[in-house]
């Protein structure tokens, strides 16, 4: 590597943040793009610590949970299901932690894409960005065909064009803010999906005990035909419960927004490690209750539940689980209070889509993995180029007008599958190079900010995971009966998208895996640390009642 390295503060020195030329294989050219500012524009840096705290949780808890996880009991019937989300659960949070590892020590716009082309293979980092914005993309979409489901519950007739032009008109004119509104509304609307999720289990365990709604449900769906675990054999239920893990990664989804949010943050080095400590935890008690109460209550055989057996094509998924469950308690309003927040749901997870696909086009294209235009912001700090893409695919919605809802929902969930489970996987595969590299070049541990736990054995039992869950997937997919090629597409089209694209960078720029001594660990480091120097000081401890209220929202 060019130029001197300050081991002792972590960077490199400022004569290398002088000497740049672009160049594919340079490794630590994705740094210097980042602050080339005059070329593409300033990214604000107006995203505070408790903002971190409530994007990880706000970029998890929506869509996901609220409607897909009707599908994951429909599926896998009511402990498959259980099962499913605490395999996700527990392979989310090893990755999360590996994430929040290269994060705190390198905060850069792009996250692991940077990462994937610095510590391991431009040609990796190109094929992450490309599948992580094109998940992304197509999870906007999802949002949006989200909100006009919900709507139908009131207004069954409606058609899909009138809420997908609204909410997407909203969700751009949110996006054109800036970051900080970004991160302000995304505050509030959070602490109303963790208030709504803890109102639905307590009101779910009085629903399933009788004390409201008037009849006791017990584990009485737990004994049905089929259930707790639907299939005909060992076999067939151990498939169900791998395949279902793709509405699990569905509702999961998000979490890794603390990477991306990190080249945004106002003190990474702090705020990504709290963000991390502090929230997965939380998500992951919400989604096991939330599910568990939704397998008491509803019986996995339900027409309303997405993906039912019993549910035509075009009705399937028209009622969401939650507002189900409200409904049965027979409380006055209860129902339609619930589906109203649903839509706030869907606009959170909706804007959170829209940050996490114009942030990594930005980065790419700053990185000259894109056209150059995706890396221009204006004085707010936003990619309009990048913006104006994303909004083009977003209008996809528009067609669930003619083939039905919850047939595009369904698609759409399963094409995002794929593309989620490889960028999970590379992010663990990068994270044990990243360790490897920081051995090889005699760092101390002591420079990381944050320290994944358990590792390497987090990251083997990530991959490991990854790879039987794909396996079983496309087993799963390819003996169904009747056989349906749409389903095989549908599982498989990220695989060729995110190989595909590796392949292609690496045949034309003709890049080589980056040898361990030379993975550049240090530069655009300086820039970073200046630009949150001035937020690192000692802050005075909030009240008690704020301590409290921070850690309940």
């Amino acid at each position: 590597m060019q130029g001197a390295v300050d081991h002792q503060h972590g960077f490199s020195s400022e004569k290398q943040e002088l000497e740049y030329e672009y160049n594919p294989n340079n490794y630590s050219d994705t740094a210097h793009q980042f602050n080339d500012d005059q070329e593409f524009g300033t990214v604000k840096r107006d995203l505070k610590s408790r903002h971190l705290q409530m994007i990880a949780i706000g970029g998890t808890i929506g869509t996901g949970i609220f409607l897909s996880s009707g599908g994951s009991v429909a599926a896998a019937g009511p402990l498959g299901a259980l099962i499913s989300y605490t395999i996700v659960g527990t392979m989310v949070f090893f990755i999360v932690t590996s994430l929040g590892e290269m994060s705190a020590y390198l905060p850069l716009p792009g996250a692991f894409t940077t990462f994937g082309a610095r510590f391991v293979d431009p040609a990796l980092g190109f094929g992450l960005g490309v599948g992580y914005a094109f998940q992304w993309i197509i999870t906007v979409t999802i949002e949006v065909t989200a909100a006009g489901m919900i709507l139908q519950y009131w207004w069954p007739d409606l058609k899909m064009w009138i809420p997908a032009l609204v909410f997407i008109v909203l969700l751009v004119g949110i996006t054109l803010l800036g970051v900080k509104a970004f991160g302000e509304l995304e505050y509030w609307l959070s602490m109303i999906k963790v208030l709504t999720c803890i109102v639905f289990i307590i009101i779910g365990i009085l629903v399933d005990t009788g004390a409201v709604g008037g009849t006791f449900i017990g584990g009485e769906n737990w004994h049905i035909d089929q259930a707790p675990i639907v299939g005909k054999d060992a076999r067939e239920r151990t498939i169900n419960i791998f395949t279902t893990c793709v509405w699990a990664f569905f509702s999961f989804g998000g979490t890794e927004l603390i990477g991306i949010t990190a080249g945004e943050s106002s003190n990474p080095a702090k705020a990504v490690p709290k963000a991390i400590r502090q929230t997965f935890w939380r998500i992951l008690l919400f989604y096991i209750l939330s599910i568990t109460v939704i397998g008491l209550c509803i019986p996995w055989t339900d027409p309303n539940l997405l993906n039912s057996v019993n549910a035509s094509v075009n009705e399937a998924a028209t009622i969401a689980p939650f507002t189900i469950i409200f409904k049965m308690a027979n409380l006055p309003g209860a129902d339609h209070a619930i589906n109203a927040v649903l839509l706030t749901a869907v606009l959170s997870a909706g804007q959170s889509s829209f940050y996490a696909s114009t942030r990594t086009l930005m980065a790419m294209g700053r990185e000259g993995k894109m056209p150059a235009i995706f890396g221009r912001v204006n004085s707010r700090g936003v990619p309009l180029y990048s913006l104006a893409f994303v909004t083009c695919i977003a209008s996809i919605a528009f067609v669930a007008d003619v083939v039905g809802t919850g047939v595009v929902f369904e698609w759409l969930v399963n094409l995002t599958g794929m593309s989620a489970l490889l960028t999970w996987m590379s992010i663990s595969v990068i994270h044990l190079r990243f360790r490897a590299a920081f051995k090889a070049q005699g760092r101390s541990l002591s420079e990381l900010p944050y320290i994944a736990p358990l590792f390497p054995y987090s990251c083997y039992i990530s991959i490991a995971l990854a790879l039987m869950i794909v396996f079983l997937q496309g087993y799963q997919a390819v003996t169904a009966d009747p056989f349906e090629v749409q389903g095989v597409v549908a599982v498989f089209v990220g695989a060729p998208v995110f190989f595909g694209t590796i392949l292609g960078w690496k045949l034309y720029h003709k890049t080589k895996i980056v040898p361990l001594m030379e993975v550049d660990l240090d530069s655009g480091r300086p820039n970073i640390i200046r630009s949150t120097s001035q937020f690192s000081g000692d802050q005075p401890k909030p009240s008690l009642w704020k301590r409290i209220l921070r850690f309940v929202a």
